[in-house]
């Protein structure tokens, strides 16, 4: 049975600083309850079925919560709907805990129920394998609290590294030694260090060997104690350099490793570390996977758009294949 259910705010302007790009946001709200919305001075008015209606205004309550700390992303907005839609409404209260302050004042928070996953497991884990497409945050946030576990003397260092796959052969190519080579493949990780700390305390943290930024060759022989570990791209590790990280970690150090298991640069016949270990891994204690899809990217919309068009046609490319193999 279709009901009809009144939403009051303060006045019009609220409504608008709320929902922003006013008609687009309501239109999502719509879509995704199969409501009716008609907003007046100071008044929506929801129509629909009762569950419907209920779970239309629960979805406006809490995007009118949020929105008192931040203007939400349309990103932001999805994920509200996505979680009302599935039964977490509990959860929206700390969506947007502060997850750190960069140097400039902004307030870095979790900006999808993905990266709030994320956020939570690296505080909760010893080691935890943030997976997924490009856009979602993975080394950002894990940047984010590395920083803020120095800053509050949980560990000694920071310390970063990247696998020097990406550039092959080309590698050799290259002027200066191993570290100056692979440098433009760690910029990524410069840029989120510097915008969480300033370019001088970033500075600074480098010459007291505070942070160190390293290719993943540097890391054999050594035990990495009182560390916050990052491994960026580590879908081009192997299994061999994935296991000599991982059994680097010493007392009283955390582990973050990142990648995107689509994006391999690896040679065909060679395994990815990063794949081979969340299975070998899969149940042992203190250790987690998070898995980010295109509802946790952060980037332009359009960004999310690709990476599913993308999934849509690799998943129709392997049953092809299938396909063609059954015959």
């Amino acid at each position: 049975m279709k009901i009809s259910r009144d939403k009051h705010f303060d006045d019009y302007d609220a409504l608008v600083t709320i929902f922003g790009g006013l008609d687009d946001n309501v239109s999502r709200i719509e879509n995704a309850f199969d409501v009716k919305i008609f907003t007046g001075s100071s008044v929506m008015k929801i129509t629909g079925e009762e569950k419907d209606v209920k779970d239309a205004i629960s979805a406006i309550d809490a995007i009118a919560t949020l929105s008192k700390k931040e203007i939400l992303t349309k990103a932001q907005i999805s994920t509200v709907i996505e979680m009302v839609k599935s039964g977490q409404v509990e959860s929206l209260g700390d969506l947007l805990g502060t997850v750190a302050i960069t140097a400039k004042g902004k307030v870095i928070r979790p900006k999808s129920l993905g990266q709030k996953e994320y956020v939570d497991a690296i505080r909760k884990n010893k080691i935890v394998f943030g997976i997924g497409p490009a856009g979602t945050g993975k080394t950002y946030l894990a940047v984010a609290l590395a920083v803020t576990a120095m800053k509050n003397h949980e560990v000694e260092r920071i310390i970063l590294t990247r696998p020097a796959v990406e550039a092959g052969e080309k590698l050799g190519f290259l002027p200066g030694d191993l570290a100056e080579k692979v440098d433009p493949y760690l910029r990524p990780i410069y840029d989120a260090l510097q915008d969480m700390m300033g370019g001088e305390s970033y500075l600074k943290a480098i010459e007291r060997g505070n942070i160190e930024i390293a290719p993943l060759a540097y890391m054999r022989g050594r035990t990495l104690s009182n560390s916050f570990i990052i491994l960026d791209e580590a879908q081009n590790t192997t299994r061999e350099q994935m296991k000599m990280f991982l059994t680097r970690m010493g007392e009283g150090s955390k582990i973050v490793v990142t990648g995107d298991v689509t994006q391999i640069d690896l040679p065909h016949h060679v395994v990815s570390g990063m794949k081979d270990a969340v299975q070998v891994l899969d149940g042992v204690e203190d250790i987690k996977v998070i898995r980010f899809d295109h509802r946790d990217v952060v980037r332009h919309e359009l960004v999310s758009r690709i990476i599913r068009a993308y999934e849509k046609a690799d998943k129709e490319r392997e049953q092809r294949k299938n396909e063609n193999g059954d015959k």
